[in-house]
């Protein structure tokens, strides 16, 4: 969604209730040729809460979104943003929602701190943009090109151009993608404190520590259908297993080793390894002896909680898309 020069006719300026829906899609259908993209999903983001939707590459998550933000028109079922229609309803919607994009979608010639300054005048009461360029650090680049950023720089820039102006309801898409862990700490206190402000956050995001982290609620889309919903703690605690991890030797014979500790064990990057199931201390033995046996150096052991991570993996698989 553009920003409007200045609140657009039919913006509602009653105050927010808190927990009440922000944004309500029902049987959201939406085709590329024959293939439906996003084939019934069902979602409720609520104000004064952060829901993070959750997929793999081209499960649907970003097709959804862009339907949300009136980007693209779906085939079938409704979409409700602030219980106006994204479509019809865009010029009173401008004012209320901030969208940031994943590439950003900015204009590349201007220097930053005038690029914020403008779309800041779009807006009838916009926030301080001084102290958001402090707290975003968008005062170390403030003269800077938009095209001469780099990625997490652009991301902190459309960031605050999506907050400036005091929206309603705020797309987050990738928010802390190429961020350092200054910066990505920054963004995550910056979002905190809209969802504590009554703003309803909507993030789509790859990194399972900011969903478990930010989120109040989290959707998992795949295939264009919700597999799971709930809240972090739900979702997690679906299961009783315990995950045990640990790096050794790259290669390891996963086989071999599932079979000597009756359990699941995967190597989801190289030389670092991961064992669920009903891990017990029994199973810390059994594995510290079969890798003497192989000769094996651990530098790291741990076990504990199942981790989001964890339940995505289960849910969405672990093979490449």
């Amino acid at each position: 969604m553009s920003t409007a020069p200045e609140t657009a006719p039919g913006h509602l300026d009653c105050a927010l209730v808190p927990d009440s829906p922000a944004l309500e899609i029902s049987g959201l259908v939406k085709r590329y040729g024959s293939r439906a993209v996003v084939d019934g999903i069902d979602l409720v983001a609520r104000q004064g809460q952060v829901t993070a939707v959750l997929g793999p590459n081209g499960a649907g998550k970003t097709t959804t979104i862009e339907c949300c933000e009136g980007l693209r028109e779906p085939d079938a079922g409704t979409v409700r943003v602030l219980g106006l229609d994204p479509l019809a309803d865009a010029r009173a919607l401008r004012p209320r929602v901030g969208v940031m994009l994943q590439d950003g979608g900015l204009p590349t010639a201007i220097k930053a701190r005038e690029m914020l300054a403008h779309v800041a005048t779009m807006y009838a009461d916009p926030r301080d943009i001084g102290e958001l360029s402090e707290r975003l650090g968008v005062d170390s680049f403030a003269g800077t090109t938009v095209r001469r950023l780099s990625g997490g720089q652009r991301q902190r820039l459309a960031l605050a151009a999506a907050v400036v102006g005091k929206p309603d309801l705020v797309f987050l898409d990738e928010p802390s993608a190429g961020m350092d862990p200054q910066s990505r700490h920054a963004v995550w206190d910056l979002v905190r404190e809209l969802r504590d402000d009554g703003v309803a956050v909507v993030l789509t995001t790859h990194l399972m520590d900011e969903a478990e982290d930010l989120a109040d609620h989290v959707v998992v889309i795949d295939h264009g259908r919700v597999i799971a919903s709930g809240t972090v703690a739900s979702l997690v605690a679906s299961s009783t297993d315990r995950t045990l991890r640990f790096d050794s030797t790259p290669d390891l014979p996963l086989s071999a080793l599932s079979a000597a500790l009756r359990l699941t064990v995967s190597e989801p990057s190289r030389g670092s390894y991961m064992v669920t199931g009903a891990v017990d201390p029994s199973t810390v033995a059994t594995l510290t002896a079969w890798l003497a046996d192989e000769d094996a150096l651990v530098t790291r052991l741990t076990v504990g909680r199942r981790t989001l991570e964890d339940v995505f993996l289960d849910l969405t698989g672990r093979s490449l898309r």
